[in-house]
């Protein structure tokens, strides 16, 4: 159950990354741009992963009433996924403010 919510996040955390891979077009600065890219992504992942475990073991367990039922264990799979999207989106958000800074074209420059 530790990994249920990262497993139902994964697809939007595939389509997050890929909307940034192949995001603006024009791919200027070659090799570099890939490789701050994956370093990005990878980053990425890393932080979303951790912070998923970190929301999973934050959440204390629920005690049961009487009648053996438990108020709130939902929160045990929302939060990691509230925690590991948010994380992944502001690395994502981070990278790109920096891809746009680092590889922008300059003023005088023409496109094309």
């Amino acid at each position: 159950m530790r990994y249920l919510a990262l497993l139902l996040l994964a697809p939007v955390l595939l389509v997050l990354a890929a909307l940034y891979w192949f995001g603006p077009p024009g791919r200027r600065g070659g090799a570099a741009r890939r490789m701050y890219d994956l370093v990005v992504l990878s980053l990425a992942v890393a932080t979303g992963v951790w912070l998923a475990m970190a929301g999973f073991d934050s959440v204390p367990e629920q005690a049961m009433d009487a009648l053996g039922r438990a108020s709130g264990g939902i929160w045990k799979q929302v939060l990691p996924a509230l925690y590991g999207y948010g994380a992944f989106s502001g690395v994502l958000a981070l990278g790109l403010l920096g891809r746009f800074l680092l590889f922008r074209r300059p003023r005088n420059q023409q496109p094309g």
